[in-house]
């Protein structure tokens, strides 16, 4: 039985109110997460739901011709495989871990279970769905409009916000060249030119060492816009938890949902 939700790392979850949160608890297994490891392939089924309670994990498109693009990153404050909540059986990205962390994870039939009883627990899903199109919406936009330098400045204030504090991010170029839908040697260049304005202090093997504020300047717009937007949601939608509806007793047959990973 997991502790209250008031002490657990996810922002989801911890924004529950304590009965409904029970619902799920005795069901939710703490997992590791590791870097590089694959929570959920694109059009796979959803076997688990995972809620981040630290680490990064990168939404990753891959298109027909094998070139691949981040479409979003997940944290403590969502979770992976809740789509499975909203009707779908399979995954819509492919989950990768870029940060290692741990999670607790749910099997999709034991979350609907809970949510066939819990209005809060439904409203969570919206919350995260919201929030979750806000940053779509927004990197779609940022793709289309900015620089590949600034793009990659987004991603990785993005991931240091997710990281487990310090400036070194463990990430390759090739990893970044995934992130950014772009060849190695423009994602060398860019790395280089960030070096020269020191927004990146070094460049060792596997590992990115960033001067936040610096790289702050070369940003787009669009990662505090991005920020504040999903934060807003997230926030204003836990309030909305704690005042929803309570918990309802068993009595009608459990559902069916989400799935994630994690430790």
């Amino acid at each position: 039985m997991m502790d209250h939700a008031t002490r657990v790392g996810n922002r989801l979850l911890a924004a529950l109110p304590p009965a409904d949160f029970a619902l799920l608890a005795p069901h939710l297994r703490k997992v590791e997460i590791e870097r590089d490891s694959v929570l959920a392939r694109s059009g796979d089924r959803i076997e688990h739901l995972l809620f981040p309670l630290s680490g990064a994990i990168a939404a990753i498109m891959a298109l027909p011709n094998g070139q691949t693009v981040a479409t979003a990153i997940i944290g403590h404050e969502g979770a992976v495989g809740l789509t499975s909540a909203l009707g779908a059986s399979n995954s819509p990205a492919t989950a990768v871990v870029r940060i290692p962390g741990f999670a607790l994870q749910i099997s999709p039939v034991q979350f609907l279970a809970a949510q066939h009883r819990s209005p809060p627990i439904t409203s969570m899903v919206q919350v995260f769905t919201r929030s979750l199109l806000t940053q779509l919406q927004h990197v779609a936009a940022c793709n289309a409009l900015h620089s590949v330098e600034a793009r990659l400045a987004r991603w990785l204030l993005h991931i240091h916000d997710r990281a487990n504090g310090g400036d070194l991010l463990p990430l390759t170029q090739e990893t970044l060249s995934e992130l950014l839908g772009v060849r190695r040697t423009t994602v060398t260049h860019v790395v280089s030119t960030m070096r020269a304005s020191r927004a990146l202090k070094s460049n060792r093997r596997g590992q990115l060492e960033i001067d936040r504020p610096r790289l702050e300047a070369v940003a787009c717009e669009c990662y505090k816009v991005m920020s504040r937007k999903i934060d807003r949601i997230v926030s204003q939608g836990a309030v909305g938890l704690v005042h929803g509806a309570p918990a309802r007793r068993a009595s009608h047959s459990p559902g069916s949902r989400i799935a994630g990973t994690g430790s």
